[in-house]
């Protein structure tokens, strides 16, 4: 059996209020009851199950009939794919492509009698699915990572597989690399859902009573990472930078929220051991990897608290396919300080609406910056909101999928 995803329902008549609700009305008539499947390889823990809680269920209000499944769970799979991720952003790794193929087979024969009218695969995850898989229907591949600078070896894997869907999706141009064709391929940034739990608006003072549950002192600086705990989003560089930060900012305090959630993230835990080691003790970092510590609070609402109440927001990545915790942020009026990397370039012009670090010491210097000026951070905060406003809300994001639907 392939498991498939349950999402709330929602009504697209609540957006009606948010940028392109009228276009999307009018590109879903002529796509009224067409079947979409998308398929990834997790239900929570990353950012492609994030924009699938909402996206799905979207396109169903909208009148197309929409399910999400996935990829059966499977221990060597997921660490295999785990390195061909990690290839594809450009680290030599040696992942098996016996394995990799080995489990899509059998993915493929749990899929018999599964129909679409447009199938879309999100990250190389599924992508060999075409070898063993007989879709009778448009494929569109998703790719969300930043694929600018891969391994060849792995490029070319993946790029053996993606070649032949009908069309190929990235968030950015650099992530495309050569040999697409240009009329298959399109260009989207993801988005983040306004009315989601994480997004939706809660006052300062609930969101520190939030907080204040965890042990963190509310009336002292405060400056969080939320993120899975992997070495491309450089939690050791954050660390580096609130220690560099700390000699100058009375009180500081780091927080990084990593709960580990996603089941095809097996590095995680090696990931946390070291910021353990980093961390030396330093009772003014707060590691959250465990669920369990949430207490009945439902981790949307606990990202939502800590990005609402914190006075920095980090983003430290040196690999980052877009990075939908900076558009979260940016949307709470937050000035986020982010790595200088793929999809955070697309979200932050740099002293605009945002910051871009190339270094720990960088961004010791730009927490030091924003703490000590208050109107700057506050200006930089709402500019950032207004930019996520007119370009990364899911509304956009259903109106660009739609668009593709239609021309294919």
């Amino acid at each position: 059996m392939i498991p498939k995803v349950k999402t709330k329902k929602v009504k697209l008549e609540e957006y009606s209020k948010t940028p392109f609700f009228n276009e999307v009305k009018k590109l879903s008539k002529k796509l009224s009851k067409a079947r979409i499947v998308h398929m990834n390889s997790a239900k929570e823990g990353g950012g492609v199950a994030e924009i699938l809680k909402s996206l799905v269920p979207l396109m169903n209000s909208a009148g197309l009939k929409a399910e999400w499944i996935l990829i059966p769970e499977d221990k060597k799979f997921f660490e295999q794919t785990k390195s061909l991720h990690n290839s594809l952003q450009g680290k030599k790794t040696n992942f098996s492509k016996k394995e990799y193929l080995k489990h899509l087979e059998k993915t493929a024969k749990k899929m018999k009698g599964l129909n679409a009218d447009f199938w879309v695969l999100h990250d190389p995850q599924p992508a060999g699915l075409v070898d063993f898989f007989k879709f009778n229907s448009p494929v569109i591949s998703r790719i969300h990572i930043d694929s600018s600078d891969p391994d060849p070896v792995a490029w070319d894997f993946i790029k053996d597989f993606v070649s032949r869907s009908d069309r190929i999706i990235f968030s950015a141009e650099e992530f495309a690399g050569k040999g697409f064709p240009p009329e298959k391929t399109r260009f989207f940034a993801p988005a983040i859902d306004p009315f989601s739990l994480k997004n939706k608006k809660i006052s300062l003072e609930y969101a520190k009573k939030i907080i204040k549950k965890f042990k963190i002192n509310v009336s002292r600086p405060l400056t969080i990472q939320v993120s899975r705990f992997d070495p491309a989003k450089d939690p050791l560089g954050v660390i580096k930078a609130y220690k560099i930060a700390k000699k100058e900012v009375k009180g500081l305090q780091l927080a990084l929220l990593g709960l580990i959630m996603a089941e095809d993230d097996p590095e995680a835990r090696i990931m946390l051991n070291e910021i353990e080691k980093e961390r030396e003790g330093d009772k003014d970092i707060f590691v959250f990897s465990n669920p369990a510590v949430l207490n009945g609070i439902s981790n949307d609402i606990f990202v939502n608290a800590f990005q609402t109440g914190s006075d920095i927001v980090l983003q430290k990545s040196l690999k980052e396919g877009f990075g939908l915790t900076v558009a979260e942020a940016m949307w709470k009026e937050k000035a986020v300080i982010g790595g200088n990397a793929g999809g955070i370039r697309l979200q932050i012009k740099n002293g605009e609406n945002g910051f871009l670090a190339d270094s720990p010491e960088e961004a010791a210097f730009l927490i030091k910056k924003l703490i000590q000026n208050a109107e700057l951070k506050e200006r930089i905060g709402r500019k950032a909101k207004k930019s996520v406003s007119n370009r990364f809300l899911i509304l956009r994001l259903l109106r660009d999928y739609l668009k593709m639907f239609s021309e294919i």
